[in-house]
């Protein structure tokens, strides 16, 4: 074997293998730090957890590029992914608890909150885990294409650094020494909240998603042969992936309402968006398992089951609701002469109706268009009105001359959106379907979305997207149904 090619392999196996000790020794300076608040163990420990995550970032290509067993590589990689992520996040669900104790211990609510809201995220990643183990382990068994989704890509990608800014800012000793790199390690440590939410937001959407990609790509194989052909067992069994979804479409919504009322409007919107991509997973995910389709062809198919009652609910809660109620949380507070004499109630109580009323006729709609939808759909809806919200918060805290101004765009737009949504002649397209046929569409605003979310903004630039999608009849109304009803491009 040539020596280059040696050389590599070793590189290759020791960032592989690397990884589990310098993690393991993380784990001890985080103990260390709990028990003696040595800020110089604290930044052994970041340092070792670091060093860590840049091997992640780069093993996965040494370990395919210089490995003469690819599979078994791919397996090892695997195997150190699961023991990485089951030391640092329950260590840094840990550490939180451990900081509000005592490094703060008259912690104020929004960091209560941070601290419950890490605990949920680490279980999350726990669970979604022990679940690709599983269903990765039936697919090596048989004759199964690897999952590549591009939730999961981006989840191997960010794990390691979340998990890595969750232990600098468990484990942050503010009486640290006054070294240049302590200071610039304790800037790190103490990223404001806001900023924080939104990072661990997103993971988190990141997580669902992925376990909805690995449902969505195995969930049918998986019981051709537990289920012996009882194609009704398999179904009800099926079921449960898309209804979950569903569920958890409504759960976002509600936690949207929680983060309003803790005044984080922005991350309330972010919910909002993992509900918006719930909405589109769920419905995805039922056509891919054939949920959709009778099990005979002589049986008729039918126009209300447990599953769409399900998604009706959910999308009420998420998309009719919470937008009314965090307009509500958002605007009743403020004290303007002019915004105390408008009927903000009502104007919710009639987005709300309208939304349902909108979602009623979705269900019953006699003559449906494959690929459209008549009248603004519920999600897009939602999205839209609550993008005014952030701007009239920033208003708020920063430039008050404008609050009144987006106050009362918002409580015209609430009323116009209502109206929009049920004037059933303008067709929308169906926006998931055409990024499932158009990915680089998908991954240009994605890209766009999470640059623009750390800046003041993301407000704007949603509202803009949405307002472009409001005008879009004027182009995608021509397109041809059985194109738009296509989730996938065809050759």
């Amino acid at each position: 074997m040539p020596e280059k090619l040696r050389v590599s392999k070793k590189l290759a196996a020791f960032l592989v293998y690397g990884r589990p000790p310098l993690v393991f020794a993380g784990l001890l300076c985080a103990i260390a730090v709990m028990w003696t608040r040595n800020p110089l163990i604290y930044t052994f420990g970041v340092g070792f957890l670091f060093i860590s995550m840049s091997f992640d970032l780069v093993d996965g290509w040494f370990a395919a590029r210089f490995s003469l067993h690819s599979t078994l590589t791919h397996l090892t990689d695997r195997i150190m992914d699961k023991v990485v992520y089951s030391i640092i996040f329950p260590l840094a669900a840990v550490g939180m608890m451990w900081r509000l104790e005592f490094v703060d211990p008259n912690p104020t609510r929004a960091e209560l909150l941070h601290a419950i809201f890490v605990l949920l995220l680490c279980v999350t990643v726990l669970i979604r885990d022990s679940f690709a183990h599983f269903i990765r382990g039936y697919a090596d068994g048989g004759d199964i294409e690897s999952e590549t989704s591009e939730f999961t890509r981006l989840r191997t990608v960010v794990a390691a650094p979340v998990g890595a800014l969750l232990y600098a800012r468990a484990f942050y000793i503010p009486e640290g020494p006054a070294s240049p790199f302590y200071q610039w390690l304790s800037a790190f440590s103490t990223m404001p909240l806001r900023g924080l939410f939104i990072i661990e937001i997103i993971f988190l959407i990141i997580n669902f998603g992925s376990l909805a990609g690995y449902c969505r790509k195995y969930g049918r194989a998986f019981l051709d042969d537990l289920c012996v052909g009882d194609e009704r067992l398999r179904r009800r069994i099926l079921s449960f992936f898309p209804n979950a979804l569903t569920v958890m479409n409504a759960m976002m919504g509600l936690l949207a309402v929680f983060f309003a009322y803790q005044g984080r409007v922005r991350e309330a919107y972010l919910l909002l968006i993992g509900a918006a991509i719930f909405d589109k997973l769920d419905g995805a995910v039922a056509r891919r398992l054939g949920l959709t389709e009778p099990i005979s062809p002589d049986e008729p198919p039918k126009r209300v089951t447990l599953g769409g009652i399900m998604d009706d609910i959910s999308d009420a809660v998420s998309f009719c609701i919470v937008p009314a109620w965090i307009f509500l949380i958002v605007l009743s507070d403020y004290q303007d002469p002019v915004m105390q004499q408008l009927p903000l109630r009502l104007a919710a109580l009639i987005y709300a109706f309208c939304g349902i009323s909108r979602l009623i006729y979705f269900t019953f709609d006699p003559k449906p268009i494959p690929g459209f939808f008549k009248g603004l759909p519920s999600p897009a809806a939602a999205l839209f009105v609550a993008a005014p919200f952030m701007l009239f918060s920033q208003a708020v805290e920063g430039a008050p001359q404008w609050a009144r101004f987006w106050g009362i765009f918002c409580f015209i737009q609430m009323i116009f959106t209502a109206v929009l949504m049920n004037i059933y002649p303008i067709r929308y397209i169906h926006m998931g379907r055409f990024m499932d046929r158009h990915p680089w569409f998908a991954r240009i605003n994605l890209l766009l979305l999470i640059t623009f979310v750390f800046t003041p903004y993301f407000g704007l630039y949603v509202l803009i997207c949405l307002l472009l999608y409001l005008l879009s009849p004027l182009v995608t109304g021509r397109i041809d149904p059985s194109v738009a009803a296509r989730e996938k491009t065809t050759a």
